[in-house]
């Protein structure tokens, strides 16, 4: 994974230009529709910065040693890792919002550019919600770099720009960029309300997919819906799906639905699949509080004992034996073991020889 980019970007004014306008030096209507190609946003938001795509999609360490490791290359960690007016995006609008306000879908995609998928159109006006999707956003871009934060801006710039309802807010991706959807879905519960994965998803609770900060993943658990969708002869991919599904129980993340595409494989969704989907995303069911509240506890009984067993080393002198456990620890609970992890980190760093 790459670190984030670290060159300094400037906030400016919230403002959705489409850049064939842009160069005819005129501003489109604050309430164009239809589909927007070349879109450049403006508007930044703390939720891209460098430190918080740390804080959320890294493990604790790792975050925590961000600024020291991005210096020690000789740069500096710059507040944004976008240049937005750099950026071009693609937009469909629906021609009229719902009386509740838009929906909104994040788009991650595979390929390099910047595109609706076919039959998509319909479906989206049907639904109400509107698309995005950036261009140099493909499976080759960083994720961590690019891919997150383009996402991200692209989904608040929307939400500055039209009617959007906060509960209808979804990040979605085709196979690798369903795995970065799932990822940002499981980083920040408090925006995307529900992920469509389409042929791409991984298990959760590991060095590549961490845990967040614990308030934002007990969100997650209670709230956030996960929705898989394959294409039936997609073989590989179904099996993924299968292994993320049973890791999110393991976690307490149950809501979930899964459904293949009949004779199809690894394709993107048609219009029929995508509109399932977002309906199964509208048919939120709460999750069953005492169900989560007995899962839970079982995991916070395994994190006592990890860090039951981080002491006794530390305190037997275990060197490398400690060092290794620190970073099994980290690396599986995340943000549920912090800011203990960090502290017993510090003491083990402090009190170990050089």
């Amino acid at each position: 994974m790459a670190s984030p980019a670290a060159r300094a970007t400037a906030p400016v004014s919230a403002r959705l230009v489409p850049l064939a306008v842009l160069l005819l030096a005129a501003h489109p209507a604050r309430g164009e529709t239809g589909l927007l190609r070349d879109v450049v946003f403006t508007d930044y938001t703390p939720l891209s910065s460098n430190l918080e795509l740390a804080r959320r999609l890294l493990t604790p360490l790792a975050a925590a040693t961000l600024p020291e490791r991005v210096a020690g290359s000789g740069k500096r960690l710059a507040e944004q890792p976008i240049e937005l007016s750099e950026e071009r995006f693609i937009v469909y609008v629906p021609a009229a919002p719902p009386r509740q306000g838009y929906g909104l879908l994040a788009f991650v995609p595979p390929w390099p550019e910047a595109s609706l998928p076919p039959r998509w159109a319909a479906t989206l006006d049907r639904q109400g919600v509107i698309f995005v999707s950036a261009a140099r956003s493909g499976n080759d871009a960083s994720v961590l770099a690019r891919r997150e934060p383009l996402a991200l801006l692209a989904a608040h710039n929307l939400m500055q720009r039209y009617p959007v309802d906060p509960e209808r807010v979804y990040v979605g991706g085709f196979s690798g960029g369903a795995r970065v959807a799932m990822r940002l879905a499981l980083g920040y519960p408090d925006l995307f309300r529900g992920a469509i994965l389409n042929a791409g998803s991984d298990p959760i609770g590991g060095a590549e997919i961490p845990l967040p900060p614990r308030d934002l993943f007990m969100r997650f658990q209670s709230s956030t819906r996960i929705v898989y969708v394959t294409g039936e002869r997609d073989d590989p991919h179904v099996s993924d799906d299968s292994v993320s599904m049973q890791s999110m129980r393991h976690w307490c993340v149950f809501g979930l639905e899964s459904f293949t595409t009949p004779f199809v494989g690894h394709t993107v969704a048609d219009g029929a699949a995508l509109s399932r989907a977002l309906e199964a995303l509208r048919a939120r069911t709460p999750t069953d509080p005492d169900k989560l509240a007995r899962c839970r506890s079982t995991i916070e009984s395994e994190l006592a004992k990890s860090f039951q067993r981080v002491e006794a080393f530390i305190a037997g002198g275990r060197g490398a034996e400690t060092e290794k456990l620190l970073h099994q620890l980290d690396a599986r609970f995340g943000g549920l073991a912090a800011p203990r992890s960090l502290e017993l980190a510090r003491k083990y760093f402090t009190s170990s020889p050089p």
